[in-house]
């Protein structure tokens, strides 16, 4: 049996890994990057072993450095969770061959699923329904829109959605060049893309004695860039027949390679009700908690049995109820996912019947450029979707997030939807209701949030004792100016108002009470209704929360700094990250509005970076290869009619 386990991996997915061995009673082993040394994981971890550097290249994807650190802390299993290097068959022979348990399936089973070319023409042998590749040479009008892929890897990366033919090859260059820089595999192909489909998966899991379960259907059909953002189990919607007809065919791929241990496989389902093969994971997938939810199991203490070579019983069990997950990301939607860097100062669900959160951060930690932006995920069961649906919006409502801008409002008003809430969404949802989603609807609740910032400031002042009305004194008779900048649109709430001893006088707010006040919170009578607003500040950053909803602001100093300027037409960088590749521009040629001129590497992603006028580029100060710091100036546009 496994007495010590090492994770070949970090975060959120090491800590769900330890839990389990917590509870069968196995020692744990991390191993972490320069960056990670204090994360929650690596303190968690009976034993941690450093992979000396900062990037991923460094460390987490170093199997040489993963299999000496488990041989040295004395494990006798690795797991790899996902991601990294979960399905690179050279790491699991690697493990293998160092006399070390592997949890996952054998290395010929990732070998076969490791191309998603050659998995198809495996599955299409086995049965499994697929669709026809597009030779990119032979491809027409008539078979647009076309899907680029790389071959090699997942999470969105390499893929490209054509829809002018004219843009195939330009696409195609990229692409490549974004596999290559990926996954060290440039091989990219074509297929038809299917619009208004649903992606809906079916987990799987085999033992070493021919037994294989399908663990039903979950739906991942809410996506940004081709990623996940919510899931859910069972897949809603499905006729019995489509269901049985999935299960089949996850059934039939497992058992035509081999296959052992957790693995996941993709379908895409049209609007006809026709499933089509993607991939298969052969690993433990993001959204695996929801499955566990419905079904009542515990996927990696079955990982682990299975790499032990226990059977699994003949029937699975049998699913109850529905549930939703949520992941939170530190990215702003409304800014094309530009992922955030910074301070964690507080990250906060409540948990409690039908809630699960599962994190890698601690308050306090650091958001890097280093690593995927995923903060949590937020699960909720209930015996009824809707049910599900209703306390998951809820709790992400009620969340305490400080720090990084978040995706938590879109997750809200995309659970909230009609279109969601009655299962009409599709992998092309996100896309097409962004403005709605990320447009705040109720303009009212800043201004009230930035009044409460600022009494909870007011009540930090010496000489000012705060309290409840009535019971005031040494408080400010004078009028009171405070400014507070929204994050992330910018928008400016200058706060006028004067405490007396009959109570608060607030120039914008004639219809507001303040019944008490302190340091972190706010207690306001608006027209009637009171309100409790908790107020946190680190620094500049102040957030508020309350049941009207969360607001991130900046206090803004009364006198700005007049030399805090840059160059008009200056294209800053909007994170940290790496240039990965230029443009075909060099200075002086003329661009257009929204040309991109470089592209950004950072937590995962490429980013673009475009012009933001049409003119001639003057300066460019980029060069492959280069890391930059957020706000460095990457290039200068000079927009036509300034021209000197």
């Amino acid at each position: 049996m496994i007495r010590s386990l090492l994770v070949a991996n970090r975060a959120e997915i090491a800590r769900r890994i330890f839990r389990t061995c917590r509870e069968l009673g196995i020692a744990t082993v991390a191993v972490h990057s320069d960056p990670d040394a204090a994360a929650p994981h690596v303190r968690e971890a009976d034993a941690a072993v450093r992979l000396p550097g900062a990037t991923p290249a460094d460390t987490y994807l170093r199997a040489d450095l993963i299999v000496k650190a488990a041989l040295a802390a004395g494990a006798d299993a690795v797991h790899p969770g996902y991601g990294f290097l979960s399905e690179n068959a050279d790491f699991a022979r690697a493990v293998i061959d160092a006399g070390l348990r592997w949890i996952g399936p054998p290395p010929e089973a990732i070998e076969a699923m490791a191309s998603k070319t050659r998995a198809k023409d495996l599955m299409g042998a086995a049965g499994v329904p697929l669709l026809a590749p597009v030779d990119p040479g032979q491809a027409t009008p008539d078979d647009l829109p076309l899907l680029v892929k790389a071959a090699a890897g997942g999470g969105g990366r390499g893929m490209r959605v054509v829809h002018d033919l004219a843009a195939l090859q330009a696409e195609l260059t990229s692409a490549r060049a974004e596999a290559l820089s990926a996954f060290g595999d440039a091989e990219v192909f074509l297929e038809p893309y299917v619009e208004g489909a649903r992606h809906v998966e079916v987990q799987i899991l085999a033992d070493a004695h021919g037994e294989v379960w399908a663990l039903g259907t979950r739906d991942c059909s809410l996506q940004r860039r081709h990623q996940k953002v919510i899931e859910e189990a069972p897949a809603p919607g499905l006729t019995d027949e489509l269901r049985h007809a999935l299960d089949e065919a996850a059934v039939g791929a497992a058992r035509a390679i081999g296959y052992r241990g957790a693995g996941t496989v993709e379908f895409l389902v049209g609007r006809d009700g026709r499933p089509y093969f993607l991939e298969m994971n052969t690993r433990l997938q993001v959204e695996h908690p929801v499955t566990e939810c419905v079904y009542g199991v515990d996927l990696v203490a079955l990982q682990l049995r299975v790499a032990e070579g226990e059977p699994l019983p003949a029937q699975p069990p049998q699913p109850h109820g529905h549930a939703v997950e949520g992941r939170l990301y530190a990215e702003d939607p409304a800014a094309g996912w530009r992922p955030g860097t910074g301070t964690m100062h507080r990250l906060a669900v409540a948990e409690g019947p039908g809630l699960r959160v599962d994190s890698g951060l601690a308050d306090g930690d650091d958001i890097t450029v280093h690593y995927d932006p995923m903060l949590a995920k937020v699960i909720a069961r209930a015996p009824t979707r809707a049910e599900a649906v209703r306390r998951l919006a809820h709790a992400l409502e009620r969340a305490r997030l400080h720090g990084p801008v978040t995706n938590r409002d879109l997750l809200v008003r995309a659970l909230r939807h009609p279109e969601f809430q009655d299962a009409r969404m599709d992998t092309g949802f996100l896309e097409r209701h962004l403005k709605e989603l990320t447009t705040a609807t109720d303009e009212t609740t800043a201004p009230l949030a930035a009044l409460a910032a600022a009494l909870s400031d007011a009540a930090q002042r010496p000489g000012t004792v705060a309290g409840r009305l009535g019971g005031w004194r040494n408080v400010p008779s004078q009028p009171q100016l405070k400014t507070y900048r929204s994050e992330p649109d910018g928008t400016e709430h200058e706060v006028r108002y004067r405490l007396t001893r009959d109570g608060l006088i607030a120039d914008d707010h004639p219809n507001t009470r303040l019944l008490e006040f302190n340091p972190h919170q706010a207690v306001l009578e608006i027209d009637g209704v009171r309100r409790t607003f908790d107020v946190a500040a680190y620094g500049e950053e102040v957030y508020v929360d309350s049941p009207l909803g969360a607001h991130a602001f900046t206090a803004l100093p009364r006198f700005p700094d007049p030399t805090a300027r840059t160059e008009p037409g200056s294209l800053l960088a909007p994170m940290p990250g790496t240039v990965v590749r230029l443009a075909e521009v060099a200075v002086g040629d003329r661009v257009e509005a929204g040309q991109p001129i470089l592209w950004l590497e950072a937590m995962k992603m490429e980013h673009r970076v475009t012009a933001p006028a049409a003119g001639v580029l003057s300066a460019l100060h980029a060069t492959p290869g280069r890391q930059v710091e957020v706000g460095a100036v990457l290039a200068v546009v000079v927009a036509e009619g300034d021209e000197t």
